[in-house]
């Protein structure tokens, strides 16, 4: 049996680099990045307007007041995308909306609500403000550089990181391939939702549960019919899914029952066991094994330690597959409304609730079958063996949503 931190060591580094595709950037929401991506262009390209008003020259209206207004002749308009063609002298301005390029000559824009239309003269401009050179102007390359930073290869493209390309004219960009994973359970009492139940059977949940989490950390997935617990059954569905697939995620048939024929079943199809069992809980027995570059993952039959162990050892494989430089699940501090507490000799992921407010509360019992506290959780804490937390204490849980 060996430490989590020891099984994510082996596998990780075991993965194939990310293979590289180009897709639109409108399809490239959480995907990760091949290459890192540098701006092309500076933003804003050209000194724009902040807000609708009108270009000045701002020594022009260093004696400006309500009381005693500075009059300018307006000499054009400048809208977005139709700049003005000429220049502002002195004593002019011209009327700007905000984006509006800055024209030549001007060195400030005065909002609208410091002006007033001269009312015998609706060519005249009076200026209620004094205004500052640069004021409401957003100046070339402030926001962004040509040659800066944007986005670092491995971080996953979200939806404000695809605006920022977006705006330096990126159409495309390359991602990690996304890794195809199929899915199987084991076990002759299982059977699909809505069948009729025998004696002694049960309803498969695992794939239901294990799908959606695979599609979050960018798994394409293929799900295959239960197999019954049986060598040549096992093994016979082994081979169909690594016919098609780069990952094999199976839950039950890894511990040490006579009927558990998972890793018999990998061998007999030409696979290698890497490790079996890990020093956590619930989760224990967890298999990981490899067919040159295609991979096992044991998942353990009961529902909760299915979930735990896929989130703790084969997301992160997904994410690594795609390039991902960031595997782990995200941290979010919180408090104890209660005590709890690990008697074992394992570390325990407790599976807990977090209120809006930050309170950290168990989200019922810890028992591995237990899905109905499953449900209502929504993170996972990390306990270590052997050990109690108080009410009050502070604490990371992990989040998978």
């Amino acid at each position: 049996m060996i430490e989590l931190e020891e099984a994510l060591a082996r596998i990780l580094p075991a993965l194939p680099a990310a293979a590289v595709e180009r897709v639109p950037l409108g399809a490239a929401h959480r995907r990760f990045l091949a290459e890192t991506q540098r701006s092309s262009i500076d933003l804003p390209r050209f000194d724009n307007s902040a807000m609708d008003g009108y270009a000045v020259r701002s020594a022009d209206l260093a004696r400006a007041s309500a009381d005693s207004p500075v009059k300018l002749r307006l000499a054009g308009r400048a809208v977005a995308g139709s700049p003005f063609a000429g220049s502002v002298a002195p004593g002019h301005c011209v009327r700007l909306f905000t984006g509006s390029v800055l024209p030549a000559g001007a060195d400030s824009v005065v909002m609208q609500e410091d002006t007033r239309v001269a009312p015998e003269t609706p060519e005249e401009i009076l200026v209620l403000e004094p205004t500052r050179p640069w004021e409401h102007v957003r100046l070339t390359g402030e926001d962004v550089k040509r040659g800066d930073l944007l986005i670092e290869q491995g971080h996953p493209l979200t939806a404000a990181r695809a605006g920022l390309l977006a705006a330096t004219g990126v159409a495309e960009v390359p991602v990690g391939k996304r890794p195809v994973v199929g899915l199987l359970s084991t076990g002759t009492e299982l059977r699909e939702a809505g069948e009729t139940l025998g004696p002694g059977q049960i309803f498969e949940s695992n794939r239901a549960a294990l799908i959606p989490l695979i599609e979050q950390a960018g798994g394409l997935v293929q799900s295959y019919p239960l197999v019954m617990d049986s060598l040549a059954a096992t093994r016979a569905a082994i081979e169909q899914a690594l016919a098609h697939c780069d990952l094999l995620v199976t839950s039950g048939g890894v511990s040490v029952g006579e009927t558990d024929f998972v890793r018999d079943a990998f061998v007999a199809a030409g696979g290698r066991l890497e490790f079996w069992k890990v020093a956590i809980k619930p989760g224990r027995p967890f298999v990981w094994g490899r067919r040159a570059n295609q991979f096992l993952f044991g998942l353990p039959g009961n529902p909760v330690s299915a979930f735990v162990t896929f989130l703790m050892l084969v997301r992160p494989a997904l994410l690594r597959w795609q390039g991902a430089t960031e595997t782990n699940l995200a941290l979010y501090p919180g408090v104890l409304a209660e005590p709890l507490s690990n008697p074992g000799n394992r570390r325990h992921f407790l599976r807990v609730r977090v209120e809006p407010d930050g309170r950290v509360f168990s989200a019922g019992v810890q028992a591995s079958h237990a899905l109905s506290s499953l449900g209502s959780a929504n993170g996972l804490l990390d306990l270590p063996p052997d050990s109690t937390l108080a009410a009050g204490s502070p604490v990371k849980v992990s989040r998978w949503d």
